[in-house]
């Protein structure tokens, strides 16, 4: 049986929350064939472990159905492909934006990212991201991952999260980071204001996570291992404010929202993050007083309390271990205070 390589593309469209960006009508003739090689062979750029993923994360629909990967692509199938963000062909623009930089040598930099400044350009958030920024103070950055414009990117931290990430400058470091992230064997260390008592001075949260079924914006927690990927987060209890708790996480894999979301699993969301619960009061008194205690730190640290505290890894021309730290922000030190203050006075 012979492929038939004859097929349409229709222009994308909108729809509820996903946006088309590919619409590929199967040719009369079609022999039968797996829709992840369908895919790979007329959708630019892409490997069959992405498709793969896509369809996992149900992006790939046939006919408006979701299916497997192992589905096959019979003659005029309509098949779908529908992201969260909508289409965008326009080239990266540098941008003069100021970076914090805590280290820099010819290989690689680390940059102290502020809350609030996207890491990557996205849906509604093409320009002033790190990306724009280190376009213009950078050039030719080593690009990764098929071509995608991610100059010097070899992992991120959300937008309202502050703190460390480490930028490639060459190509030999692009793919000896990028291979440490890969085996998990990069050191990095966060810490959280979470909501509620943490009953346990430490321990290892595990569970599966992928898209949420019923939000596709937001990760969940499958522990069943039905769905998602294995992500574990190592956590010990720092400072104890009865109705919130500081806690250190270590991540040992690195999944998107893993601790928003691995935290939201045990029952305490991250103080003030709005997709996950965190940003009404979760935990303490109904006084009216204390309501606006709340509302009062909510305003002061305006995003969820996570930082990106400590990074480390090995240098990939050195062969040696380096480490970085950060202080935590003026927003999440300043709620901290907020909580040791309201807890000792509370009498």
């Amino acid at each position: 049986m012979t492929e038939e390589n004859s097929f349409s593309v229709e222009e994308p469209q909108e729809e509820g929350s996903l946006f088309e960006h590919h619409r590929i009508v199967a040719d009369p003739n079609q022999q039968m064939l797996r829709v992840d090689k369908f895919l790979m062979d007329r959708v630019p750029n892409v490997t069959r472990n992405k498709v793969q993923t896509l369809i996992k994360d149900g992006f790939v629909q046939v006919n408006e159905a979701s299916i497997k990967s192992n589905y096959k692509v019979k003659p005029n199938d309509v098949v779908t492909i529908k992201l969260l963000e909508p289409p965008r062909n326009e080239e990266l623009i540098p941008e003069d934006i100021p970076l914090n930089i805590i280290y820099e040598d010819d290989e690689l930099l680390i940059v102290n990212k502020e809350a609030g400044m996207v890491v990557h350009p996205a849906h509604n958030n093409w320009s002033g991201t790190l990306v724009n920024a280190l376009a213009f103070h950078f050039d030719n950055l080593p690009t990764s991952r098929n071509g995608e414009i991610r100059p010097g990117l070899v992992h991120r931290i959300d937008k309202d999260t502050s703190g460390l990430l480490v930028i490639a400058k060459t190509e030999n470091a692009m793919t000896k980071l990028a291979k440490q992230f890969f085996d998990h064997t990069v050191e990095r260390t966060y810490y959280a204001l979470v909501w509620g008592d943490v009953k346990e001075n430490e321990g290892t949260i595990t569970g599966h996570i992928g898209r949420s079924l019923k939000n596709r914006k937001v990760m969940s927690v499958f522990p069943d291992g039905e769905y998602g990927k294995h992500a574990v987060s190592h956590y010990k209890v720092l400072k104890r404010f009865d109705y919130t708790t500081l806690v250190q996480c270590n991540l040992e894999t690195g999944r998107t929202h893993q601790i928003r979301a691995h935290f939201k699993h045990i029952g305490h969301p991250l103080f003030n993050d709005s997709n996950y619960g965190g940003d009404k009061v979760r935990a303490g008194e109904v006084f009216t007083k204390y309501k606006q205690f709340v509302e009062n730190t909510f305003k002061m640290v305006p995003r969820q309390a996570l930082h990106a505290k400590t990074l480390g890894f090995i240098h990939p021309t050195t062969g040696k271990f380096m480490q970085f730290d950060s202080e935590l922000p003026e927003d999440l030190s300043g709620a901290i205070e907020r909580w040791e203050k309201y807890i000792s006075t509370r009498g």
